[in-house]
């Protein structure tokens, strides 16, 4: 099986792709419906959160580019 995979898209949302379930912070599963892509909320106004609706065309701006994040701290 491979990865999952999480894209973050330059002035957009979160694309998930691959085999994968979401839950709310309570355990409940979203009914996902088959769905193996979709984008998740993260400039705060879909009005379907947690999952993107496109409400943020023009209203939301963050250039996506990857970096390392710092060592793991350990004990």
């Amino acid at each position: 099986m491979s990865k999952t995979k999480l894209i973050i898209n330059s002035n957009g949302s979160i694309k998930i792709e691959g085999d994968f379930e979401i839950m709310d912070s309570k355990g409940n599963v979203y009914g996902l419906e088959g769905r193996t892509v979709l984008g998740v909320c993260r400039c705060g106004l879909s009005s379907s959160k947690p999952f993107c609706d496109g409400s943020h065309r023009n209203k939301f701006e963050h250039e996506a580019a990857a970096f390392d994040l710092p060592p793991l701290k350990t004990k």
